[in-house]
């Protein structure tokens, strides 16, 4: 990094100038209620800026939430608000902020993994992060679609209005679902009110965001956000629905709650960006081909201590396995490994027996949350299977990985 630039601690006084940066970086205006929203879950104590002589001219912060891995909810640095101002680029800003971020989680010990969405996936691999979720986005013709499922008896009760003012049903019903639900993140009321900020200048020509929350029974069991984009032809109406987010806690909510999203009046069209890969609705509809689907890149995840991380998740099967782990930046990680567990835990420890299978932390991180094969990473070269011992299986899990939000 040049002379003259150090990387030292933000401070809330700092987050003016970032909040700058970040719509310098992102190519928007971070200001009025976006930029108060992105101040309210700012931690300045986890904030990292390269220093000019006074000007800020890169970030980056993690933020203190909980990540569901398999089997587990865990402690997870979610890193954010990455970024180099344009006159500094190619200048080993974005190295030196990234190498002291990690070593500064890697001491504090309370979390043995970081999570991250990369808006270039070519730069975060270089510093440990694998991808390790992807994402399905809908584009559904959903007037040339049928849900082949009858509806359930007796149906459910559906309620919509203001997301602020569903809020508890909606939080309640978040909580229940996501300690199983692998790669969601943990909301207080903080994170809930990042999610619902619902800015004019933010809407690009649509409505205000709604919400839907199905009641069972016992209680409320699923709800779905959504907003509309207006728009007419001279065929009539074309409406598209912007799906947000969907959560159901049986099937029975799921179908209602799509029942209900692709049947919206005036509408020709929803989108959803952040489906699973294992998404159901690809499963309930006549026609497939009609929603539209594109497979995308989801959640980065980095670990920071990999006996730690290891030892911390649940495996689909059982493992006796040894990993030789290289990892260039925190060689407290690097080694091999003998991990053994399976679905009811597990361990981790250092050993001197020969490897079974060698990769790099990327690679590692890259399959930690089941949604990439260790096997397939084999197969591309990326991991050396060294012995017949093959974990790829006890590495996967029941459902694929998924997220709900971009942080």
């Amino acid at each position: 990094m040049d002379d003259g630039i150090r990387v030292r601690p933000g401070t809330i006084e700092d987050f003016p100038a970032i909040s700058e940066l970040l719509g310098v970086v992102f190519h928007e205006n971070l200001e009025g209620a976006a930029r108060a929203a992105e101040e309210a879950v700012f931690e300045p104590a986890r904030s990292l800026v390269a220093d000019d002589g006074g000007l800020v001219a890169g970030h980056t912060v993690a933020y203190s939430r909980e990540l569901t891995v398999p089997g587990a909810v865990l402690p997870a640095a979610h890193i954010s608000c990455v970024g180099v101002r344009p006159t500094h680029r190619r200048r080993g800003l974005l190295t030196a902020l990234m190498h002291r971020q990690l070593r500064d989680i890697a001491e504090g010990g309370r979390e043995a993994l970081a999570v991250l969405w990369a808006s270039e996936t070519t730069i975060y691999p270089r510093f440990g992060y694998g991808p390790a979720s992807s994402r399905l986005k809908f584009s559904i013709m959903n007037r040339e679609v049928r849900l082949t499922v009858p509806p359930a008896e007796p149906a459910g009760r559906l309620r919509m209005g203001d997301p602020a003012e569903l809020l508890s049903d909606i939080a309640k019903t978040f909580d229940q679902l996501r300690v199983t639900r692998v790669g969601w993140s943990d909301r207080d009321d903080r994170w809930w009110r990042y999610v619902l900020a619902d800015p004019w200048d933010r809407r690009d020509g649509t409505t205000r965001r709604y919400a839907v929350v199905h009641d069972g029974p016992g209680g409320p069991t699923g709800y779905a956000l959504w907003r509309v984009k207006r728009g007419w032809t001279h065929h009539g109406p074309d409406a598209e629905v912007q799906v947000r987010e969907v959560a159901a806690a049986d099937p029975a909510t799921y179908q209602t709650l799509w029942r209900f999203l692709l049947g919206i009046d005036l509408s020709r069209t929803v989108s959803f960006d952040l489906g699973a890969v294992d998404e159901p609705l690809r499963h309930l509809v006549d026609e497939p081909r009609r929603l539209g689907t594109m497979l995308s890149d989801a959640l980065f995840v980095r670990l920071v201590d990999v006996p730690g991380a290891l030892a911390a998740r649940r495996y689909q099967a059982p493992v006796d396995v040894v990993l030789e782990v290289e990892d260039p930046l925190l060689p407290a990680n690097a080694g091999r490994w003998r991990l053994t567990g399976g679905p009811g835990g597990a361990s981790c420890a250092r050993t001197g027996d020969p490897a079974d299978l060698a990769c790099s932390v990327t690679d590692l991180g890259a399959a930690y949350l089941g949604g990439t094969s260790l096997g397939v990473l084999a197969a591309a070269g990326r991991v050396r299977q060294l012995t017949a011992n093959d974990p790829s299986l006890a590495f996967g899990w029941h459902h694929a990985p998924s997220a709900t939000e971009v942080f």
